[in-house]
């Protein structure tokens, strides 16, 4: 874990894959935990420290995760992430291309709460909900491609699910239908950015993470980036 941002308000950290957000029945500790943690320890706080949980990342993927230090800046950034005011951008590594370079995916997934898994469909279903996703090739070698992607929705998997259902698993995503692991049991999935403009201090705010330390990754980076 690193801090990648801080304020009275706001901490914004980026993980590394195999982190778990909130704690499961793995009982493993939660980066949640561990962010309280560096709080007590850096400001000396006696007592139970405050942190709201905004939203999760899945284990395997890499980067940015935003947390509250005051219930106030967890209330109303709850709002904004059901509002769609919070935009966070993706980066995706693929071994297949799509079929355009540019575009939007939309599908209806449905979650599987026993596979910890979900499914995407080209119409509405039972229990469905409607996913949209922009993305772009923004890098390539002769067997890897770059995807920067916007998350229009927030489902479940649903980066996941829906590159994949265009044939385009990412790379290391066994769940999915990659054909083999990544050596670390990673996703070639990487939090990139987060856009939004501050819940009390209303300043616009803009955080990067830093790319995985993975040499692919690094032949990927473009420049314009």
């Amino acid at each position: 874990m690193t801090v990648e941002y801080e304020d009275n308000h706001v901490i914004i950290v980026s993980k590394c894959s195999g982190e778990i957000v909130q704690g499961d029945k793995t009982g493993d500790t939660p980066l949640a935990e561990t962010v309280k943690a560096y709080l007590k320890e850096a400001y000396a706080k006696p007592g139970n420290v405050f942190l709201g949980v905004v939203h999760r990342l899945d284990r395997p993927v890499w980067g940015l995760v935003v947390f509250a230090k005051t219930s106030k800046a967890l209330s109303r950034l709850n709002k904004m992430f059901c509002d769609g005011d919070i935009h966070k951008t993706y980066w995706a590594i693929t071994r297949n291309a799509p079929d355009h370079q540019e575009g939007e995916l939309t599908h209806w997934l449905v979650r599987n709460e026993k596979q910890n898994k979900s499914y995407a469909y080209d119409h509405e279903v039972p229990r469905s909900k409607h996913a949209v996703l922009r993305y772009r090739i923004i890098g390539h070698s002769d067997n890897y491609y770059l995807w920067e992607i916007q998350l229009l929705t927030g489902r479940h998997h649903q980066i996941r699910c829906q590159l994949a259902n265009v044939g385009c698993p990412i790379k290391g995503d066994l769940k999915y239908g990659a054909k083999r692991s990544n050596p670390d049991g990673s996703i070639s999935l990487l939090s990139r950015r987060v856009e939004f403009v501050h819940p009390v201090s209303h300043i616009p705010v803009s955080v990067t993470a830093p790319l995985p330390d993975d040499k692919l990754w690094q032949a990927l980076y473009p420049i314009d980036h």
